[in-house]
């Protein structure tokens, strides 16, 4: 297992289990899966059936809850059960051969499946180290100082979005990863904690609610950082005004197969409580015991636990995006699972030219889908942690980059199919129809998929607007057939420098030399357009 952390320490690990092995253990059926249908509450949330029905996908068996009296069987069996899937229908047990057998002839187990993937009991090589992302210390909110995030956040074009008031607000984006100190403390997240923003949290590791701890590693921090981190005049995120709900499922002194397990708790616990987003830069593939170790052509998007468990929420409406990995310069330079996943949009890294980051991971999966689908900043990134900035490298936080513009785009287009904005993106990335194998598609733009879906919306404006010319030196002129209400420039930093009424010329000899955006109001609807000041 590679797990793309920003810091941690290599530590040994010996399985308890020397004679056992992880297995999972699937039951024959619910029983009580007709009370689930009578009452869905009982198990899922409002906001969780409000998306599905926003989105018209129907409950299903997977839906309903596990079953406890199977679980209660195990135990009496002898098994600890600790860890279950109800959309696996099952749970997961050590066991030895002999026990295999037995729970096969169950009444109430349809299978048995290993998690060992491999016969061979040669030494593990040892994998790169856990810090492929390394770190460096150094109304709706519309009008950003984006400070040292401005880079990043225009490289994707992420600013028409929240010029037009889309900054994630009310969308909830589960962050799965390994821990998130100082979030409750440090002044870069207190904008997110003061506002109510952080929903809730659990740690699947040791099933408890410490998730602040100081002793987890803050690669989780450091993710949310990217998401819904603000420090006035200095940093901004890329959904500030999203919701959060923290799951820690990656312990990152282990590499043990039980962490996709924890992954699957942390993905069901997000859909119950109506997510739209998941986003995680976790990734697998070599762990501490060989015998669970992946090969490239288990990268199919269905072989791993953790990948079939990312498959079944996106089905479930939830736009979940992973890491593809950072092993591009190693051995080993593939995608890790579950970006392999068809439906789990994987994230590759470039930097701030747009040229691939040399550690990105390679794609296809194996069964030949593009991946990773489409690439933002993982070079020399700005994130926060605790009270000030920081600098990454890793596809970890190029992830989350995107995750904040799927936020500010959902906000937008809430109804939209899910496959439908993973389709668009890729389609107006900087390299479709063409891709590589390690950015994809390209540079993901969402002012592009955002401006296309307005163009195809009941409030598209028309005829083509236009301004010219452009580079402008003097003089900036506006086309459209429609009376303007009012003009807005911001600078690249996001501030808001000039106002003007309704005509459609407007005077920028003043204007230092750059990039600015230009807010057009016509009407009740807003448009945005780029001009370079020459």
């Amino acid at each position: 297992m590679k797990k793309l952390l920003l810091f941690c320490i290599l530590t040994g690990y010996s399985s308890v289990f020397a004679q056992t092995e992880l297995v999972f253990v699937y039951f024959t059926d619910k029983p009580n899966k007709a009370a689930f249908f009578a009452n869905p509450l009982s198990e899922l949330t409002q906001k969780s059936l409000n998306r599905r029905s926003t989105l018209g996908i129907p409950l299903n068996d997977q839906d309903a809850p596990i079953e406890q009296a199977y679980l209660q069987n195990l135990q009496n069996l002898g098994f600890i059960v600790t860890d279950y899937s109800k959309w696996l229908n099952g749970a997961a047990v050590n066991a030895t051969p002999a026990q295999i057998i037995a729970l096969q002839a169950q009444p109430f187990v349809l299978s048995v499946e290993s998690f060992a993937k491999n016969t061979s009991t040669t030494t593990k090589q040892t994998p790169p180290k856990k810090g492929n992302d390394q770190i460096s210390t150094n109304k709706i909110l519309t009008n950003f100082n984006y400070g040292s995030g401005s880079a990043q956040i225009d490289q994707v074009n992420i600013r028409p979005l929240h010029l037009a008031g889309f900054t994630g607000t009310g969308i909830s984006i589960a962050v799965i990863d390994s821990g998130f100190p100082t979030v409750n403390t440090g002044a870069a997240f207190s904008k997110i904690w003061n506002n109510n923003q952080i929903k809730g949290g659990y740690d699947f590791v040791t099933k408890t609610n410490d998730i602040y701890n100081t002793s987890l590693n803050p690669h989780g921090s450091a993710v949310l950082g990217a998401i819904g981190g603000y420090i006035e005049n200095t940093f901004v995120g890329a959904a500030p005004d999203a919701d959060f709900y923290l799951y820690r499922t990656e312990n990152s002194s282990v590499e043990i197969p039980e962490e996709e397990l924890y992954w699957i708790e942390a993905a069901e616990e997000a859909d119950r409580k109506g997510v739209e987003i998941i986003t995680s830069s976790l990734g697998y593939n070599v762990f501490d015991d060989p015998k669970y170790n992946y090969t490239y052509t288990d990268m199919n998007g269905s072989t791993s636990f953790i990948a079939r468990a990312a498959g079944i929420a996106a089905e479930k409406g939830i736009f979940v995006l992973a890491a593809a990995g950072n092993s591009g310069d190693k051995p080993w330079h593939y995608l890790l699972t579950p970006s392999d996943n068809v439906n789990v949009f994987s994230i590759g890294g470039v930097d701030s030219a747009g040229t691939s980051s040399l550690f990105s991971s390679f794609g296809p999966n194996s069964l030949g889908i593009v991946k990773p689908d489409g690439s933002a900043q993982g070079t020399n990134t700005t994130t926060v942690l605790d009270n000030a900035t920081i600098t990454v490298n890793g596809t970890s936080i190029a992830a989350p980059i995107a995750a904040g513009g799927v936020a500010c785009f959902i906000q937008a287009f809430p109804n939209m199919n899910r496959e439908q904005i993973r389709l668009k993106l890729r389609q107006t990335a900087s390299l479709f129809p063409n891709h590589t194998d390690q950015i994809g598609y390209g540079i993901l733009n969402f002012g592009s998929i955002y401006t296309a879906a307005l163009n195809t919306s009941e409030i598209s404006k028309k005829e083509q607007m236009s301004i010219y010319p452009n580079p402008v030196k003097n003089i900036l002129n506006i086309a459209s057939e429609h009376d303007l209400q009012w003009l807005e420039i911001y600078d690249s930093l996001g501030r808001l420098i000039r106002k003007s009424g309704h005509q459609k010329t407007l005077h920028v000899e003043d204007l230092t030399k750059g990039t600015y955006y230009l807010k057009i109001q016509i009407k009740n609807q807003s448009y945005y357009e780029k001009f370079i000041k020459g």
